[in-house]
């Protein structure tokens, strides 16, 4: 299928009157498919892979870390920075809910698979994530759109290359100026511990281990292929379809985050388990715009002059 692009409006973000469109397609769906229900709970493998999956992240500095420059960014790309980023999926996951049951516990999963990143991230992204399935779009709250000035400075090939590369400091700046909240207790103590474990992990490994993390983060965040699910989720490629799914293979390594359109219409379904759902519900999600590439997501994003920070939509209601 060739992407249909809206008309879109290059000095400003697509404007809609219309709510967000899950909370209806979910309510469809329920109605017709009442057997969809079974597929809600959660998915206690999460547990095992996500900690599988970091403290080998954690452990190769220790055990191989090259001195070769050249060696050293092999490693970064093809390792440091696939492992990465399945914990950012795997973390989206756990911060649904969906290792335990009981919420404590998916916190602290959080926390301990939140080491790779450097920062603490984890808590702050549960928070705001929330936002971002509950109020899709609606300006001044959901800050997974960019802002004006933003959309504005980085434009054209080169600056939606930077974009892509500052991501990380970029997504946790922008919550402070869109939509400012008070940290609560978890994100204070995600904060405490990922410090004091940067500070063991520096006795334990060197400067030289935290750096590998820090730039296979920086990767994960930008321009690894897998990064291209950021972009193709929310940025508009057919006129009237607010979020996109990706089906590709990538999807075994990211949680079948590709699953889009189905997570955002059922969020208390593990996505080990929204194939399942799309096999359930396929009437509501065959006829949607999917991407085939994420590698073409991202060399479309950056090269196509169709597509800006401005290529979203946004809402009032």
């Amino acid at each position: 299928m060739e992407e249909i692009y809206a008309d879109m409006n290059e000095k400003d973000f697509n404007w809609s009157k219309e709510k967000e469109p899950h909370i209806t397609r979910r309510k469809v769906i329920m109605e017709e498919f009442p057997e969809v229900k079974k597929l809600f709970g959660t998915d206690p493998s999460l547990i095992y892979k996500s900690l599988f999956i970091a403290f080998l992240q954690l452990a190769i500095p220790v055990f191989f870390l090259p001195e070769n420059p050249w060696l050293f960014a092999l490693l970064v790309f093809f390792v440091g920075g696939t492992l990465t980023h399945m914990l950012i999926p795997a973390t989206h996951e756990i911060t649904h809910n969906l290792a335990f049951k009981n919420k404590v516990l998916n916190n602290w999963l959080a926390i301990v698979v939140n080491f790779p990143f450097v920062f603490p991230v984890a808590m702050a992204f549960k928070a705001y994530h929330a936002k971002h399935h509950w109020h899709q779009g609606k300006e001044g709250v959901d800050t997974d759109l960019a802002v004006r000035w933003e959309a504005k400075f980085f434009r054209g090939p080169l600056g939606k290359f930077l974009w892509l590369i500052i991501q990380i400091p970029v997504y946790l700046i922008r919550p402070v100026l869109v939509h400012p909240i008070k940290p609560d207790k978890w994100q204070i103590i995600n904060a405490v511990v990922q410090i004091a474990a940067m500070i063991g992990y520096y006795y334990l490994a060197g400067g030289y281990a935290i750096l590998y993390l820090g730039l296979s983060t920086a990767l994960a965040t930008g321009l690894h292929p897998m990064a291209g699910h950021f972009v193709s989720e929310h940025f508009i490629y057919k006129e009237g379809q607010e979020t996109y799914s990706y089906y590709g293979w990538w999807n075994k390594l990211i949680f079948n985050v590709g699953y889009h359109n189905e997570h955002h219409d059922f969020p208390t379904i593990p996505g080990s388990r929204l194939p399942k759902l799309k096999k359930i519900a396929g009437k509501y999600y065959d006829n949607l715009y999917a991407h085939k590439s994420l590698s073409k997501v991202i060399w479309n994003f950056i090269f196509d002059n169709r597509i800006s920070l401005f290529t979203r939509i946004k809402r009032h209601v």
